[in-house]
């Protein structure tokens, strides 16, 4: 079992990939748990000293903001607060997003900013621990005042409301507390607002994207160098001066990649009678390329919300002040969640464009990949398939964040729609990756009438691979059985693997 310390430390994407690869526990450090302490104290004491309004403390929420609320009845706002705002619609968040949710919220809250009670992170973290998970809808954030539908149904079991998902079922909050005897949190002074403002559903879905995005680009050259290959695609546009006249390190890193696959092949380096290849093919570099300085961009924003407190307000014991700003704004993720959205899609974009080329009979290979085309029709349809993935991704990369929608009597009256932006990339990758694999389809089928002459040692190993889980198509057969092997086919395999 993989223990995490939980501390003031910076966080990178390597300790999320720890903490979602295996099963993992939380643990708070003591420095953590003393910053969360005497946050919490210097609060109430300035409650107790200040006459003074403290916006959701000792106030009402957005635009009711002017409403003061008596010392007695603090406890119930913040509890008021969380059910209210509870609003969720459509389909439940994935597990693996709401443990890293989960994980960010604890991360979050524990730097002392928050005025947070430690047992409330502590709760949190049995969550975390005992895999019992709260249900999250995907539907209700505008991503501005944080994510507050969200992170209220992350927060109603806190309470012993609301639903949870223990030992692969969903059951009641109350059934997970009667298990493990736990009592209900009462929530006190500003804790609601501490739970509920904040980026971590946009946070979660960018960094679960990101860590899959980090393998795929990779795919995205594997199968692209199989299909240049496949194609009698020429090897001189990936030479490295080529590049680094040009400076872009995506694309310097591509050509150099695409140039270790193919090392040793023969097809590559048999003499062509083509001058040039198409761009789907020549200009992998500087496309696949552009979309991996994109991913490093996005992977930036999203670690540096990772380390980031992000609730309102936000309390500086050391300063004395408690301000009321706007950290829990969407717009860093919003656009970077877009952006990322483009740069998945685009990858996928041109792998069907290789598709297209290699099912399009020329440069030798049979129509639609099958030796007895007519009576056949091959490989024809998988392509119509990435055609329409394709589409699909371009309609969900119409931008989130050029949306704003007024909300609490106008006092909320820009918001990011990050969230929106979050639920759509993860569905362009989703997309991206079955594109990958009918690429991976075609140039595996491909190859085979290139023979005797050779691929790459790499390339080897990768066919010998794939043809364990998916033949060689003699004749027409029932293809989306194919089609959906080789998507679990890339999704339970690394690069790496295949000594790269």
């Amino acid at each position: 079992m993989y223990v995490h310390t939980i501390q003031p430390d910076h966080l990178d994407f390597e300790a999320v990939r720890k903490l979602i690869s295996q099963p993992s526990q939380l643990r708070l450090s003591e420095t953590s748990a003393d910053l969360i302490k005497n946050c919490r104290r210097y609060l109430e004491e300035k409650i107790e000293s200040q006459t003074e309004p403290v916006y959701g403390v000792t106030t009402g929420f957005g635009s009711l903001c002017n409403h003061s609320i008596s010392n007695a009845d603090l406890s119930q706002l913040q509890k008021n607060l969380v059910m209210s705002h509870a609003c969720g619609m459509g389909e439940r968040v994935p597990d693996e997003i709401v443990r890293i949710m989960l994980f960010l919220k604890i991360q979050s809250l524990s730097y002392g900013k928050s005025g947070i009670q430690l047992k409330t992170i502590e709760r949190l973290i049995d969550f975390y621990n005992n895999n019992a998970l709260p249900v999250v809808y995907s539907q209700g954030s505008l991503g501005a005042s944080g994510d507050l539908s969200p992170l209220a149904h992350l927060s109603l079991p806190l309470l012993g409301l609301g639903e949870m998902v223990f030992e692969n079922k969903i059951v009641s909050a109350s059934d997970v507390y009667s298990k493990f005897r736990w009592e209900p949190i009462e929530l006190a002074s500003k804790e609601g607002l501490a739970l509920l403002n904040g980026t971590q559903f946009m946070g979660a879905y960018g960094v679960y994207i990101l860590l899959r995005a980090f393998e795929l680009e990779k795919w995205a050259d594997l199968t692209g160098a199989l299909s240049l290959d496949a194609y009698d695609g020429r090897i001189e546009p990936f030479f490295d001066p080529v590049h680094q006249i040009r400076h872009h390190k995506g694309q310097i890193d591509t050509a150099n990649r695409i140039r270790k696959i193919l090392e040793g092949s023969e097809l590559i380096s048999r003499p062509k009678n083509h001058v040039q290849d198409p761009y789907s093919f020549r200009c992998m570099p500087q496309v696949h390329g552009a979309s991996k300085d994109a991913i490093r961009y996005v992977a930036g924003v999203f670690e540096n919300e990772m380390n980031a407190v992000t609730d309102n307000p936000t309390v500086f014991p050391e300063e004395d002040l408690i301000i009321s700003a706007g950290n829990f704004h969407g717009q860093p993720l919003a656009l970077a969640l877009d952006f990322l959205a483009i740069a998945l899609a685009e990858l996928g974009n041109i792998s069907e464009r290789r598709v297209y080329r290699l099912i399009s009979g020329t440069r030798k290979l049979p129509s639609f990949l099958v030796a007895n085309p007519g009576l056949n029709s091959g490989f024809m349809i998988p392509q119509y398939s990435a055609a329409s993935i394709v589409s699909q991704n371009k309609q969900y990369c119409t931008p989130s964040s050029i949306d704003s929608i007024e909300s609490s009597q106008g006092q909320e009256d820009h918001v990011s729609m990050g969230a929106n932006g979050a639920v759509k990339a993860l569905k362009v990758l989703e997309n991206l990756e079955k594109l990958l694999a009918i690429e991976l389809f075609n140039a595996t089928q491909a190859i085979e009438f290139r023979r005797p002459e050779k691929t790459s040692p790499v390339l080897k190993r990768l066919i010998a691979a794939f043809r364990k889980h998916v033949n060689f198509v003699e004749d027409d057969t029932i293809m989306y059985k194919e089609m959906h092997k080789a998507l679990i086919f890339i999704q339970n395999n690394q690069v790496a693997g295949f000594g790269i």
